[in-house]
């Protein structure tokens, strides 16, 4: 089974060559200013994260209009567009525009509606290192007012030469409040765009995959530990997104690594 993709970068609607998750999806939409994508969300919620550049959306008939700002995924936090399940909908590029398309199953009716940068939580993780930087941009920790079934949307920034999502957690098995299962995928872009990164995934059954990460490269992690490093020189942003049975999350750590985790306290005293 492979774990790992290349994601094409052409106009117009970009699928996954392969998908080994039963849940999630995940589509990348290129436009040019005046182009338009039209389709149906079928049984299948949506967030259409705007990774750079404008568009208008309507939605089941819901106009949505200028949605976006930022140049690319390092210009500040995202706009976004929640679509239900059951809507047809055609997106027009105000501008040149990218935008990652997450999906999963949903039973639940709900209207499109915008999250805008001022709904985005942001904040630190780890030290030291292994310090990374993330948005929360449809969470039930952060944004608990905002209605979908499954899906669990940010975005992480890895700084030059630091590790992410370290220590390496798996999110496999609904054990609360130990561990909740999702699957999970993430998206990644590199700044410069010719540098890269390295994701390391793993799991019980023996499998290991330490990938090159390159932009509009993917991760999907039905399960299993997974980690990402930066390359000197290089930050590494990926697109992180979620769906389960629920939406609470809680991960847990690789038994042989989660000594780290306890750091962090004294390691952010030092100033670090």
């Amino acid at each position: 089974m492979k774990y790992f993709a290349v994601l094409e970068n052409n106009n117009g609607l970009n699928a996954l060559p392969y998908n080994p998750c039963k849940l999630l999806g995940f589509e990348l939409v290129n436009l040019v200013p005046g182009g338009a994508w039209s389709a149906a969300t079928g049984d299948r919620e949506v967030l259409a994260v705007i990774l750079g550049g404008k568009a208008s959306f309507e939605v089941a008939g819901n106009h949505l209009k200028n949605i976006g700002g930022r140049a690319n995924v390092f210009g500040g936090k995202p706009h976004s567009v929640y679509m239900p399940a059951g809507a047809e909908y055609t997106i027009t590029a105000e501008t040149p525009v990218q935008i990652a398309m997450t999906s999963a199953p949903s039973d639940m009716e709900n209207v499109a509606y915008v999250i805008g940068p001022e709904r985005v939580a942001n904040g630190v993780w780890g030290a030291a290192n292994f310090k990374r930087y993330f948005h929360q941009i449809l969470t039930l920790a952060a944004q608990p007012d905002l209605p979908a079934r499954r899906l669990i949307v940010g975005e992480t920034f890895t700084p030059s030469g630091n590790w992410s999502t370290y220590p390496p957690h798996r999110h496999e098995v609904d054990n609360l409040p130990q561990e909740a299962y999702h699957e999970e995928m993430y998206f990644f872009k590199i700044m410069p765009a010719d540098g890269f990164g390295i994701c390391r995934y793993y799991n019980d059954e023996g499998i290991e995959d330490n990938y090159t990460v390159r932009d509009n490269t993917i991760l999907m992690a039905p399960k299993g530990y997974h980690t990402v490093v930066s390359a000197p020189g290089y930050m590494t942003y990926y697109l992180w997104f979620l769906a389960g049975e629920h939406r609470i999350q809680a991960t847990a750590d690789d038994p042989t690594l989660g000594w780290v985790s306890r750091t962090v306290p004294m390691l952010k005293e030092l100033g670090h």
